[in-house]
């Protein structure tokens, strides 16, 4: 399998590249990588997203600034809904809270804008919880030009600044935000760290899986995002 080595890619090329994976299970890629699935019982959950990182050609690190530079990388999961449709089987970690960079920066300045700004999302088809297999469903860019969409997320950024520096980090629930939530990283087990998440249904929208419902008709119509 080519992989791609830069780290500068241009976001257009690696959407080309991605899309040559489509209807390709990603399991046999992440031995092929030497990225571990699991071990001692613990899964990574991070693997499809390393696979993909990898095929791009970008070495792994725990950086907050965007992944290829100027464009962020999400891989996300999808399961089969009764009606026959995919759904967005979680909310999608975006990016870790540090209270005192959160409180300093608005908006604009911040991690989360940094990462949100320009992306790709890839869904991948999630078949069990071993993740025996996992084809790669779709992808798709994703940008804040909607004034609409930009406006929510930023008001759900300052009412989280909000409570962290009026209250403290530690009382931030995940029932904040619209479409951004912070919450504790994974599934808590006793972890006091945060992070920001976009919910489902926002995922759902990026990924073209749905049109937010307060979208005006005429938007919806003409967007492509």
């Amino acid at each position: 399998m080519l992989t791609i080595q830069t780290q500068t890619l241009p976001r257009a090329e690696a959407l080309r590249r991605i899309k040559l994976l489509s209807g390709k299970d990603l399991r046999p890629l992440a031995s092929e990588y030497g990225i571990t699935v699991w071990k001692n019982g613990k899964k990574n959950k991070g693997w499809a997203g390393q696979v993909i990182e990898h095929y791009l050609g970008l070495p792994q690190n725990s950086l907050q600034a965007p992944d290829f530079g100027s464009w962020e990388l999400k891989v996300v999961p999808l399961t089969d809904a009764a009606d026959g449709t995919w759904r967005v089987k979680e909310s999608m970690a975006i990016t870790m809270i540090e209270p005192a960079e959160v409180v300093a920066n608005k908006f604009t300045d911040s991690h989360l804008y940094d990462k949100l700004r320009s992306m790709i999302v890839v869904a991948r088809i999630f078949e069990n919880v071993e993740d025996t297999s996992s084809v790669l469903h779709s992808a798709a860019e994703f940008d804040l030009d909607n004034p609409s969409i930009r406006a929510q997320v930023e008001a759900d950024y300052e009412a989280i600044r909000a409570i962290i520096r009026t209250q403290g980090v530690e009382e931030l629930t995940g029932d904040t935000g619209k479409y951004v939530q912070a919450r504790t990283k994974g599934r808590g087990h006793g972890s006091t760290s945060r992070a920001f998440y976009a919910r489902a249904l926002f995922v759902a929208h990026i990924l073209n899986l749905h049109k937010l419902a307060w979208m005006p008709r005429v938007y919806a119509e003409a967007s492509s995002i």
